[in-house]
């Protein structure tokens, strides 16, 4: 898990200034896209199978909804309607992704990654937020975006001890259905992307 716990949950799960000759932007780190990689695919096709997907790269393609307004590190794919959405994150050497992606199509190659929220990171989140050491991502100061939230399957407007409870009944249905005893969230470590 990262630093702050909350910032792992953002799938949370997180642009550049490079212009092609036929007028979209795109950036690649040095890593090269692995032979494994599949075809382009869509937001709902990806989210149907995260879970088989952790560690492959793939490519998937979706409208950028929201960019996250803290440095640009994140940005939100729409599947086939607002609640099919995942979350893009830049990978080490693309920096930030531009405001530009926002409303626009984006082609992202990149790897799925799965974050694991279970107890012990609920109790680390519930006390960093008392010592107001739990990073800000909201609009308005809030542990996270109202677009990450919703990408996480949370009402964006539920109270951060709203969501700490959400998460614990969501574990214990878990653990009494799959016999897991924590929530995974996906998200994709972009290596490069292509605003369309």
């Amino acid at each position: 898990m990262r630093k702050t716990i909350y910032a792992a949950l953002l799938l949370s799960v997180a642009g550049l200034m490079s212009l092609t000759s036929c007028g979209s932007s795109s950036k690649t780190d040095s890593t090269s896209v692995a032979a494994d990689t599949v075809a382009v695919s869509s937001v709902d096709d990806i989210l149907a199978k995260t879970d088989s997907l952790v560690g492959k790269t793939v490519q998937v393609e979706g409208v950028c909804t929201h960019i996250c307004q803290h440095g640009g590190k994140k940005i939100f794919l729409m599947g086939s309607d607002d609640n099919s959405t995942i979350r893009v994150d830049a990978g080490e050497k693309i920096g930030s992704f531009p405001k530009d992606a926002v409303n626009s199509v984006v082609l992202v190659t990149g790897t799925v990654v799965e974050e694991r929220i279970d107890e012990a990171a609920i109790l680390q989140m519930e006390e960093q937020y008392k010592q107001a050491t739990l990073e800000k991502h909201g609009e308005q100061g809030e542990a996270s975006c109202a677009a990450d939230s919703k990408a996480m399957g949370e009402n964006p407007a539920d109270s951060f001890a709203q969501r700490m409870e959400s998460f614990r009944n969501k574990i214990a249905e878990r653990q009494a259905k799959e016999g897991k005893n924590y929530l995974s969230f996906y998200s994709i470590r972009a290596d490069k992307y292509e605003i369309k």
